[in-house]
């Protein structure tokens, strides 16, 4: 047996062989009839051992191919490839020329960075590229991922992870089906539908890059981020867990969906912490109600408050719009609990035909109805309206206090130093003359939209003036003035004569330099040793099924895969791609 031993050596150091594979076995055997051209090596005390161009590997058994440069490794594998690189497995392949190695059952990888488990791993020394195609789990030091297919980058410490990709961690839980993963420095590039889960809020997007050390991100293409009952969508979109924040920039889109509010405009600041919305960039706001929905829009907009108690802030050149009202002020602020939108700073409303206007005023809605139920103005009320064929008929008093019917105002009744100005007609339309009255209060009816009667309480007796009597400069009651020329007519209103804005282009996510694009295919070796059982192109496309190359029955590796007969050594059970059998080697002695 010593003979043959270093005979072996001595053949091989003759061919110049030792420069390729170097090995070491207990236990060397030769059986040409079943492995022609294949040493046969066996544990004894210590594991076979091969070295080659700088990786190293251990086993039980091995058959190793002198010519071919190639051998098979069985029983507690293990390869090493410096410090970077150290696998586990129960089987192995190993091809000399081209550097390309193949492990199977419970498959190891362990890097500096992480741990990569499968059944099944390629490894190309050359390209330093090692892949999956059989389901896979990767674990780091903050997250584990899985997925069905993966490729990893040595150079680059780089993983690209396709099909049912998974990411789990404590913090964040990532689902989508392509994911490049830089294990050095945590960053995720995301593709296709892909969404990302946190305490905080859920990311959706089809383009996207994660910081999973630091929790943040930014994503394109149709991005929105779900914050419990608010719905965040823009163009782009910036995440940041750690500080409950996200913005968006490019037609975004605010939804309430407890408040059935939306919110559009070119710019949002979410604070989830601090339960606020700023939008900027024509923002415009719609409250949805059953039978109607009310509109504003202005230069800013603030949405504060939690979600049973909602508060938006509207300025400047804040404005409203509903179907039977209308108005605008310096700002609006508009409670969806209490129903009270007030105007503020030069308000003015439109409404049953007429135009009203104070130093504050208030809408009040009924929570329950989502109707408007009453109008409240402070202080200086004045309320116009025109008269059917010339001329306004003018009401003014300290307050005003107003009640609607259906969403139409039916009463009118103003407090304190009330005056009044009226165009008298009679039943045919013709003006009888212009009736000017002083009291304390006065109360309008109003019914389709004109007046039907007015109540004097504590009056001073008024005077009704024939037309040609009372000149046109005497038709005005003091601090009268009529801006109908101001009146939002439809929804569009609220956004003409306001700033344009050039919208900023939005960017792509960078790819850094060192990788490759995602639409690479998977690396492909095309020279894989003949008694390998590796596949000669182990990454083809995704539904297309790889069947191994099939030999001819009288092929070498046909035969290699040929059983053993009972011999006087002990059997040796090894873990392979071949049938599980028993490999029984004969003992030449």
């Amino acid at each position: 047996m010593k003979q043959l031993y270093f005979l072996v050596v001595y053949l091989l150091v003759c061919q110049g062989f030792s420069q390729e594979i170097e090995f070491k076995s207990d236990r060397n055997t030769i059986n040409e009839e079943l492995y022609p051209g294949a040493f046969i090596f066996n544990k004894i005390t210590n594991q076979v051992y091969f070295k080659h161009k700088g990786i190293e590997v251990w086993c039980d058994q091995a058959l190793f191919y002198e010519k071919d440069e190639f051998f098979k490794a069985y029983g507690n594998v293990r390869m090493k490839q410096g410090d970077t690189v150290n696998m586990r497995s129960s089987y192995a392949e190993y091809d000399g020329k081209t550097q390309f190695a193949f492990a199977s059952k419970k498959v190891v990888l362990t890097t500096p960075n992480n741990k990569l488990e499968t059944d099944t791993l390629f490894f190309d020394r050359v390209a330093q590229k090692a892949f999956y195609r059989s389901g896979g789990k990767v674990t780091d030091t903050s997250s584990t991922i899985t997925s069905r297919r993966g490729t990893y980058d040595m150079e680059t410490d780089k993983y690209a992870f396709r099909q049912k990709v998974e990411v789990r961690s404590p913090d964040y839980n990532i689902d989508t089906n392509i994911l490049d993963y830089y294990t050095k420095n945590g960053h995720a590039y995301l593709y296709k539908a892909s969404t990302i889960t946190t305490e905080s809020g859920k990311v959706y997007c089809e383009r996207g890059f994660f910081d999973s050390r630091n929790n943040m991100g930014y994503f394109i293409k149709k991005a929105r981020v779900d914050y419990d009952q608010r719905i965040l969508y823009g163009d782009s979109i910036y995440f940041d867990q750690n500080r409950g924040f996200a913005s968006a920039s490019n037609n975004i889109k605010v939804l309430d969906t407890l408040n059935k509010t939306k919110i559009i405009g070119h710019y949002a600041e979410v604070y989830k912490q601090n339960d606020s919305v700023i939008i900027t960039k024509n923002p415009l706001a719609s409250s949805f109600q059953e039978n109607d929905s009310i509109h504003i829009a202005s230069d800013t907009m603030m949405i504060t408050g939690k979600p049973e108690q909602r508060i938006i802030r509207s300025y400047p050149d804040a404005r409203l719009f509903k179907s039977d009202i209308s108005g605008k002020a310096d700002s609006i602020h508009s409670s969806q609990v209490t129903g009270l939108t007030k105007l503020i700073t030069r308000p003015i409303l439109w409404s049953s035909n007429g135009q009203i206007t104070g130093d504050t005023i208030m809408l009040i809605s009924n929570s329950k109805t989502e109707q408007l139920d009453s109008l409240k103005v402070y202080y200086n009320s004045f309320l116009l309206q025109k008269d059917s064929i010339s001329g306004f008929n003018q009401v003014k008093g300290k307050e005003l206090y107003g009640v609607f019917e259906n969403n139409e105002m039916v009463e009118v009744n103003f407090i304190k130093n009330a005056e009044s100005l009226y165009y008298s007609r009679d039943d045919k339309g013709t003006l009888i003359g212009i009736e000017k009255t002083t009291s304390s209060s006065i109360k309008m009816e109003i019914e389709d939209k004109a007046v039907k009667d007015i109540t004097y309480y504590s009056d001073v007796p008024g005077k009704l003036y024939p037309e040609n009597e009372l000149p046109p400069n005497a038709r005005r009651l003091k601090g009268m003035l009529w801006r109908g020329d101001e009146e939002i007519t439809s929804k569009a209103d609220l956004l003409t004569n306001r700033p344009s804005f050039i919208l900023p282009k939005i960017k792509g996510i960078e790819i850094p330099k060192q990788t490759d694009s995602i639409q690479e295919p998977f690396y492909k070796n095309e020279n894989l040793n003949s008694n390998s059982n590796l596949l000669k192109s182990p990454e083809r496309e995704e539904k297309q099924q790889v069947k191994p190359k099939k030999n001819k029955p009288n092929s070498r590796a046909a035969r290699s895969k040929r059983v053993l007969k009972q011999s006087t050594i002990d059997s040796l059970k090894l873990n392979t791609t071949e049938p599980k059998k028993n490999l029984k080697i004969k003992r030449n002695d």
